[in-house]
């Protein structure tokens, strides 16, 4: 380990100088990370990355989980609920049944038992690949929130799939009864353990005497605890990461005073840089593993299957996406939906082309066991560990790298609502200013009559709406403001409960807020 420590920290220069370059040449960062891994992997003196898949899943998962859960809007989630789940779980069981059945017809030595456990690893968009695609290219908020909600939650189906066709290899027998059990304790369990964890750490944060630092390291041990306790029972930890991550994201604002949720938000973006980095690196490292493992089989043959899956993903995905808009379209007529006009083709189009595959497939794959319960050597496990690889490596680069073009090319923003732009922060932030106004006259008289300071800092917002600044606040005058800055955030937190309004531009308001609580403190 100390010998190969230098090619670590190496690993991470290399991070960050590729992610430098991406944002220069305009690509995203995790398609030049994953060919720069690879690049890497042909060279000699390059080490061979023995990757631990268990390391994998508990390492990486649960922070970038939860802070994939901590950035998404619950109120678009629940607003889109029907389509998210359509694609998180029925999309996902159609997808690994189309697989097997391609697998089984036209790769030699498959059986349809081994092709379910391909299809269970290959099938679901990977929440870190899609959240760090989705960052980069300019969508309408609404298609951002289903394809990042939908790449939180299918993991769960996947794995169900993944499970229970490893005890069919094994055994050669499939027992449905025990499938549906399993995966609603998988999913049901994995919330309630997920709600339970995040419950017990609500109340440490608001019980215990902590400060700053013990509160941000609290949310960094929460969801490792929330993805152990829910993996520990056989749960889904996915599931119980992102149930409790929404629940206390909810809730910040409760247990989190302005400068834990400011120092921690930097806290978090960093150490999710750094993960998400190397988690696509570690993918591109880790082919002469993979390969050397092919045995009796081509390169070329393998990287021909490889490209057929690649392609029977890309065209379900896309044929399941008009399916489930001509599902609303119908079910429209029968009860509300949120979508109320035909989404035309475009958002089928621009949904299915966003199906990136990434780190959970890869881990997956590589948590086959190498022989089975008998000490036969597991069938076709390096040929399915190639074969995901190819998978991960062409939505990468295929999908990620057109998905902007593609949006461009069908004019999507031209036809929809992209995110509120600074036009909407600045209509919010007045009526904010006169709302506040209004609130500081109704409880406050006295003090701005008294103060000639927060008479001048009303004046300031009744004149041009703008915040103060360079002002020497007394404590009375620092009491007042504060109150007045929790009165905002209430009646942000409240406006928001309007479907209407976008909780992204209420977020930037909120944070705003805290950055203007702490410059009191250097007054």
């Amino acid at each position: 380990m100390l010998h190969h420590f230098p090619f670590y920290l190496s690993l991470i220069l290399l991070i960050i100088i590729l992610i430098i370059v991406a944002d220069r040449i305009r690509v995203a960062y995790p398609i030049l990370l994953v060919l720069g891994g690879l690049g890497l992997s042909f060279i000699p003196s390059v080490p061979d990355i023995e990757i631990d898949p268990e390391l994998i899943f508990i390492i990486f998962l649960p922070p970038l989980l939860s802070e994939a859960a901590w950035s998404i809007s619950w109120k678009e989630l629940w607003k889109w609920r029907r389509i998210i789940t359509s694609f998180a779980f029925l999309i996902v069981f159609l997808t690994a049944f189309v697989v097997a059945l391609v697998a089984n017809s036209y790769i030699p030595g498959f059986s349809l038992a081994l092709g379910f456990l391909l299809g269970g690893i290959v099938s679901p968009p990977d929440a870190v690949s899609a959240g760090a695609i989705m960052k980069f290219v300019h969508v309408p908020s609404r298609y951002q929130s289903i394809i990042e909600g939908e790449s939180l939650l299918n993991d769960a189906s996947s794995l169900i799939v993944f499970r229970f066709a490893l005890i069919a290899v094994g055994t050669g027998q499939f027992i449905w009864q025990d499938a549906i059990l399993s995966f609603g304790w998988m999913v049901f369990g994995g919330i309630g353990i997920g709600l339970a964890v995040a419950y017990g750490f609500f109340k440490a944060h608001r019980l215990l005497p902590t400060d700053v630092n013990m509160d941000i390291v609290l949310t960094l041990v929460a969801p490792y605890m929330m993805y152990i306790a829910a993996e520990t029972v056989h749960s889904s930890g996915v599931m119980a990461v992102v149930s409790g991550g929404l629940f206390l994201a909810q809730r910040k604002h409760l247990f989190l005073n302005s400068s834990g949720r400011i120092k921690g938000f930097s806290v978090w973006e960093s150490l999710c840089f750094v993960l998400n980095g190397l988690v696509f690196m570690i993918i591109g490292l880790a082919l002469p593993t993979i390969t050397k493992g092919l045995g009796n089989v081509s390169v070329n043959e393998a990287i021909g299957y490889g490209v057929l899956i690649t392609v029977v993903l890309m065209v379900s995905r896309i044929l399941s996406a008009y399916g489930a808009v001509v599902t609303t379209l119908i079910a429209r007529n029968f009860i509300t939906v949120a979508e109320k006009r035909n989404p035309g083709y475009k958002a089928p189009l621009v949904i299915g082309w966003a199906g990136m595959r990434g780190v959970v497939s890869l881990a997956a794959a590589l948590s086959i066991p190498e022989t089975l319960e008998n000490g036969v050597p597991f069938p076709q496990r390096n040929l399915i560990l190639f074969i995901t690889f190819i998978v991960i490596l062409l939505t990468l680069l295929i999908q990620g790298l057109t998905l902007p073009i593609l949006i461009k090319k069908i004019n999507l923003l031209r036809d929809n609502e992209v995110l509120p732009g600074e036009s909407h922060y600045q209509e919010m932030y007045r009526k904010l200013t006169n709302q506040s106004l209004e609130y500081l006259h109704s409880n406050y008289e006295e003090q701005i009559t008294r103060q000639p300071i927060l008479k001048k800092i009303v004046e300031k917002w009744e004149e041009e709406g703008k915040e103060f600044d360079n002002i020497r606040l007394d404590q009375e005058c620092k009491l007042v403001y504060v109150d007045m800055i929790n009165h905002q955030r209430e009646w942000l937190r409240e406006w928001n409960k309007d479907h209407e309004v976008d909780e992204n531009i209420v977020r930037r308001h909120l944070y705003r807020l805290d950055l203007e609580e702490e410059k009191l403190k250097y007054r």
